[in-house]
């Protein structure tokens, strides 16, 4: 069960060189129900030289808040087959790995490419009543997890004209 919030992002609030990234590609076999492949190449804040390189299948269940969410690792070889196959915008972005209190973590995206101005954070709780019940820090300047254009599917079939007017909304 995946059970997020996701939200608009006060970037001045971190240093960012003293935390963790991953550089993600991914797309989207289906939209309904989501089916998305991933490549994601791990970068540690410590200068570790190994990063981490991962390929995932991912199907998720309908929902905003709460969703069923599957995960298959894939070789390199499969990727590559599958993102030939997907259709729309492939999203690239840079995501920071960042603690926050009570073990939670922020995933802070940079966007890229076509999303290039995006920048937009997650927290994944638990649990639905902890979800709920999270005090918004400072950082925080939206919450856009009810806006179903700021979900990364949608995303994905988004006409330019749509992704401008998204990214000077986030301003």
């Amino acid at each position: 069960m995946e059970i997020e919030r996701k939200f608009l992002i006060n970037i001045d609030a971190f240093d960012l060189s003293k935390h963790d990234y991953v550089e993600i590609q991914q797309a989207y076999i289906s939209t309904s129900p989501v089916i998305r492949v991933r490549k994601k190449a791990s970068f540690f804040a410590k200068g570790n030289e190994n990063t981490v390189q991962e390929y995932i299948l991912t199907v998720k269940s309908k929902g905003m808040l709460s969703r069923q969410e599957f995960e298959l690792e894939l070789t390199s070889n499969d990727y590559n087959n599958l993102l030939a196959k997907a259709e729309g915008n492939v999203i690239t972005k840079r995501r920071y790995i960042i603690p926050l209190e009570n073990g939670l973590i922020l995933e802070l995206d940079f966007f890229k490419d076509l999303f290039q101005g995006l920048v937009m954070g997650e927290i994944e709780f638990p649990d639905e009543d902890t979800a709920k019940k999270y005090n918004l820090p400072d950082f925080i300047i939206r919450e856009v997890t009810f806006d179903k254009r700021y979900h990364n599917s949608n995303m994905s079939t988004m006409p330019q004209e749509e992704i401008s007017d998204l990214i000077v909304l986030s301003h």
